[in-house]
């Protein structure tokens, strides 16, 4: 039996606005806010079921998401095993949809939201 050495991954999220940025995440997306503003280096860990995000502070007034600065690609990538569940529910509280519920070319079963700073989020799956 191979060991396993990677358990899970976190995205970390540089933000000019972390308490906006935060506020979108907990109202549209129900994630829940745990702010560490006092820390050293100051962050806002954002929890949903198994997930995680880390919001930090940027030193710039935009966010630069990898579409605009590579040419394509999301800003994270989420698996979820029940996208039309999710995405109705991100619907119902206002997300932007940017690529609704379909399966992909490279055979995932997904949807995209674009969040308040311009950030591409994928939520999808492998198909089975």
């Amino acid at each position: 039996m191979t060991k396993k050495y990677l358990v899970l991954s976190h995205s970390v999220f540089p933000t000019p606005n972390i308490e906006q940025t935060a506020a979108y995440y907990e109202n549209v997306m129900s994630f829940r806010a745990v702010s560490y503003m006092n820390a050293k280096e100051p962050h806002i860990c954002l929890y949903r079921d198994n997930t995680e995000i880390i919001l930090t502070i940027a030193n710039t007034e935009k966010v630069y998401p990898n579409r605009e600065l590579y040419g394509y690609g999301y800003d994270a990538y989420f698996i979820t095993d029940n996208q039309e569940k999710l995405q109705d529910e991100f619907l119902e509280k206002g997300a932007k949809i940017v690529k609704s519920l379909q399966k992909t070319d490279y055979q995932n079963w997904e949807f995209v939201v674009e969040d308040i700073d311009d950030r591409w989020i994928a939520f999808g799956i492998k198909e089975s």
